[in-house]
Parts: C-alpha cells; sequence; structure tokens
C-alpha cells in the first residue's frame, strides 16, 4: 500500500469551503501534542486505546483521518502489526512529522502505510477499508460539511467494518460546556476553525445504520473512546 514518495499530494478537492474539513493546523502541528497533553494529560490517548481496541483481528485495511503527528499510527501498528493503513491528514506539517515518526519508530512497517496530504474527500474511487479511525477529527467540521463527510467516509467502509471514534462527549456539566466553549474559540483564533460547537456525533453516526459500543469515558466524562458497529438484519427490523 506505500507509495513512491513517503507522502501522496492528490489534487486540491472541489466543492468550496463546505467540502472541506474546518480549520488550519500547520502553525500549531510543532506544539499539538504538548499542548493537548498539557490540558488533557494523558485523557486524548487513553480514550485512542480504549477505541483502538475494536480494531478487526488479523491484517485489516485501516483508514486513519486526520492522524496528526503519528501516534495513533503506532499504536494500530501495535496492536495489528499486520495492517495496512492509509493515513490521511490536511496538515502538511503534521503529515512530515507523522512519516518521520513512522520511519523513526517502526521503519519496518513503512511499505504497509501509505500518507496522503488531505481530507475525507481524497479518498480515490472504489477505496475500501475493514475499520475507519476517526479521532478528535470530526469535532472540526463545520455544520455544512459534517453530512457529506460521514457519507463519503461511510462509502468506504466495508459493511462489517467497525468506526472508532475517540472525541469529546456531549456536555452534561457546566464546566465541560465552559471547556468546550474555550477550545472552540482558542483553535478558531489559532487555526481558523469555522466549527464552534460539538456536533451530536452518536446521532450522526446512528444515521448511518451503526450502533455504539459501550463508551469508554476520560477526564470527568468529557471524552470517549466507543466503536461503532453496523445494525444486523435482526435489529433493523425492531
Amino acid at each position: 500500500m506505500n507509495t513512491n514518495s513517503p507522502i501522496s499530494r492528490p489534487e486540491p478537492p472541489t466543492g468550496g469551503p463546505a467540502a472541506r474539513l474546518s480549520g488550519n493546523f500547520d502553525r500549531i502541528a510543532w506544539c499539538y501534542d504538548a499542548l493537548a497533553g498539557l490540558v488533557f494529560g494523558g485523557s486524548l490517548r487513553a480514550a485512542q486505546r480504549a477505541a483502538l481496541a475494536g480494531l478487526p483481528a488479523g491484517a485489516p485495511r485501516v483508514l486513519i483521518l486526520g492522524g496528526g503527528t503519528g501516534w495513533v499510527l503506532g499504536e494500530v501498528l501495535r496492536h495489528r502489526p499486520g495492517a495496512a493503513v492509509l493515513y490521511l491528514e490536511a496538515s502538511g506539517p503534521m503529515l512530515a512529522r507523522a512519516t518521520a515518526r513512522l520511519h523513526r519508530e517502526w521503519p519496518g512497517a513503512a511499505r504497509q502505510v501509505e500518507f496522503r496530504l488531505g481530507t475525507e474527500a481524497a479518498l480515490k474511487p472504489g477505496e475500501q477499508f475493514d475499520a475507519l479511525v476517526t479521532f478528535f477529527v470530526l469535532d472540526c467540521f463545520a455544520p455544512a460539511a459534517l453530512g457529506p463527510a460521514l457519507a463519503r467516509l461511510a462509502a468506504a467502509r466495508r459493511p462489517a467494518a467497525p468506526w472508532l471514534l475517540a472525541d469529546f462527549s456531549r456536555p452534561r456539566r457546566g464546566w465541560h460546556r465552559a471547556l468546550l466553549g474555550t477550545m472552540y474559540r482558542f483553535f478558531g483564533a489559532v487555526a481558523a476553525l469555522r466549527a464552534q460547537q460539538l456536533p451530536d456525533l452518536h446521532g450522526a453516526l446512528a444515521g448511518l445504520g451503526l450502533r455504539p459500543g459501550p463508551p469508554a469515558y476520560f477526564f470527568g466524562g468529557a471524552v470517549e473512546g466507543t466503536v461503532f458497529r453496523p445494525v444486523g438484519p435482526a435489529e433493523k427490523a425492531v
């Protein structure tokens, strides 16, 4: 699944701003991991580990969307050493860091990974995956872009493939709402993030015929790791 060059650069997607992931994280790629650790400690990574428990056995073909600087890629390869991975990332500096990290920490797996600059719009016709990994990325989509993005991702999911989600949970407490509001304002200022509030990710994925397993919560319930699986025929009939 590897390419001759470390990073594949597709043509820019068409369709205007609503077709693209909101925000530009190029300027903060160098400090993003440290910033996340400073605010959340190990909670974000714990949520991702919890969701990765849903990876299919064997040597699955895995799509990672918005993987950032590459920590999650190493975790996928640690869990499934034979996996073939498409790593889609909209930030060039983030993608460069992920590429360097792979060659530094997992050099033997370099031929199993294709790095591609872009969003879900950069998926090629007919590409299919055994698992979709969306960690702390769907919360970045502006409302007009989320539905089309999820539909495009769903089209690349094989029928039995799980959808692995790690993200912020719907706020139930005042401090949680305040935290989310602060984050959206911060990333709006430093990364031009157009999204202003957390979408109903559970509802959106349910609309695609997916049902969540029991979520694993972290950081006082503000962060979750959840495995979504397709609803079976018997359940659809109920």
